[in-house]
Parts: C-alpha cells; sequence; structure tokens
C-alpha cells in the first residue's frame, strides 16, 4: 500500500486550486505594478495618507515601493496568509481526516508501521508545498522580471521562498494538531481560524511596536523589510523556525504511536 501516492491523488485538486490562485494572486499584483510604476509618486503620497498604524498593520514599506520587488512585497504578505492557509489545510488533514471520517482504524490495521504511514503522508504534504511553490514561482519571476531592467532576481527569489518555509511551519504544526485532536469534523474549520490568529498576532505586533511578539507568530519570521534590504533572512528566526517545524513533526510521530484511535 503506497500511501505516499495516495495522499497525492487525494490532494491533488484542492492543491492545483491553491496554486493556482496563489499564482494568480502573486501575478495580479505585479502587473498592477506594471499600471502604476510611471504614476508611483502618486501612490506613495496616497499611502503617505495612512496612519502609521495603519501603515504598520498591512505592512508598507514607502521607501521600497518604487521598485517590483519593493511593491510585491506588500501584496506577499496577503499570499503567503493564504499559503498558509492551504499548509495548514494539508497538515492537518493528512491524519485528522482520517480519524474525522472513522477509516484511520482501517489505515493503521495495515501492515504499515503507524511512523512508516505518517511519514509518507508527511512526505507527501511536503511535495505537494513544493510544486505549489515551484508553479508560483516560474508564474511571478518572469512576470516581475518584465516591469524593469532594474529587477533583483535574487532579492525576487529571497521573498517568494518565505512562502515554502513559512508553509512548512504550519503543516508541521496542523500535522500535529490533526494528530492530538480527539476528532475533526472539517479541516477548514480548524485551520482558518488558527492561521488567522496567528496572522492578527502579528499585525497586533507590527501596530504596538513590539519585536517580542514576532517571536509567537511565523509570519513574522521572515520580515520582508529586512530581505528587501539585505537579501538574505535573520538566523534568530530561521532557526526558530526549523526548530519549531523539527519538534511538530517529531511530536506528531510520538503523538500517533500512542494515540488510542477508536473503531467504529
Amino acid at each position: 500500500m503506497n500511501v505516499f501516492l495516495q495522499e497525492l491523488r487525494t490532494q491533488r485538486k484542492s492543491t492545483l486550486i491553491w496554486t493556482l490562485s496563489l499564482a494568480a494572486f502573486g501575478s495580479l499584483y505585479i502587473l498592477f505594478f506594471g499600471a502604476i510604476k510611471n504614476d508611483i509618486q502618486v501612490f506613495e503620497d496616497v499611502l503617505k495618507n495612512f496612519p502609521p498604524v495603519a501603515q504598520a498593520a498591512l505592512g508598507f514599506v514607502l521607501g521600497a515601493l518604487r521598485t517590483v520587488t519593493g511593491f510585491y512585497a506588500f501584496a506577499f504578505n496577503y499570499v503567503v496568509l493564504c499559503g498558509a492557509v492551504q499548509a495548514a489545510n494539508l497538515g492537518v488533514g493528512a491524519i485528522g481526516r482520517e480519524i474525522g471520517g472513522s477509516t484511520a482504524d482501517f489505515l493503521l490495521t495495515k501492515p504499515v508501521a503507524r511512523w512508516n504511514i505518517l511519514a509518507q503522508k508527511a512526505l507527501a504534504v511536503l511535495a505537494l508545498l513544493v510544486s505549489t511553490n515551484v508553479v508560483v514561482l516560474a508564474v511571478t519571476l518572469p512576470a516581475a522580471a518584465a516591469q524593469g531592467p532594474d529587477f533583483d532576481v535574487a532579492q525576487f527569489v529571497a521573498l517568494s521562498a518565505t512562502l515554502f518555509f513559512v508553509q512548512v511551519v504550519f503543516a508541521a504544526l496542523g500535522l500535529l494538531y490533526g494528530i492530538v485532536a480527539r476528532k475533526i469534523k472539517s479541516v477548514v474549520a480548524v485551520s482558518l481560524p488558527g492561521v488567522f490568529a496567528f496572522f492578527v498576532v502579528g499585525m497586533l505586533g507590527s501596530i504596538i511596536g513590539e519585536d517580542t511578539i514576532r517571536y509567537f507568530t511565523p509570519f513574522k519570521w521572515f520580515d520582508t523589510a529586512y530581505i528587501l534590504k539585505n537579501s538574505a533572512y535573520e538566523t534568530t528566526f530561521c532557526l526558530l523556525a526549523v526548530a519549531v517545524a523539527v519538534a511538530a513533526v517529531a511530536a506528531s510521530f510520538v503523538a500517533l504511536a500512542k494515540k488510542d484511535v477508536q473503531a467504529l
């Protein structure tokens, strides 16, 4: 029984929809920049009239809006938000869907170790996220490069890669939650509020200017302003992302090994 391929088949339609939506969303903002780049000063003047609190909450980096990457960085916050929902759905649903659908007892009685089943499902989720990011980058990179000769490829790729990193963290957390939760009737009903809660925490941190809050939300671990300035990531938060993802996956294996799955 190849759990990996079965998981890919199960999630291929929803992944395709999410992938095309994210690619279209990102490309739309890049094309919007192309339409207004000759009048970007007017656009900046409008944004300067926003209260500082609103600018911080929405993630405006006014000094960077004159480049396509800087302009895309603002919209990319919301691309990452949508991508996090996709990743959480995949993570929660990997095992939570089996438990909620009362098929886990059938799956876990097969002559395959529990850790093997979970490993194959986790790898399938990772493969789906990789495919999503490859397609999104393949669509948005040419669109951004067409906006002018001053386009910085390395900076754009560094910014775009944060989508994958954040998705991995949310997928890992979702995987753990899907196992420890008693029963999940709806994956979306769990993942959507959870992701938005982290996003709101990040917005509140930006509004009040409290850097400590950054440690509590994956959305702030890859700061767009820092990436635009340095074309690199902050080491502390990169290590935090790796630690959280690894810890969540490891805890998932332990939790599944000990979980008492109710039979029909």
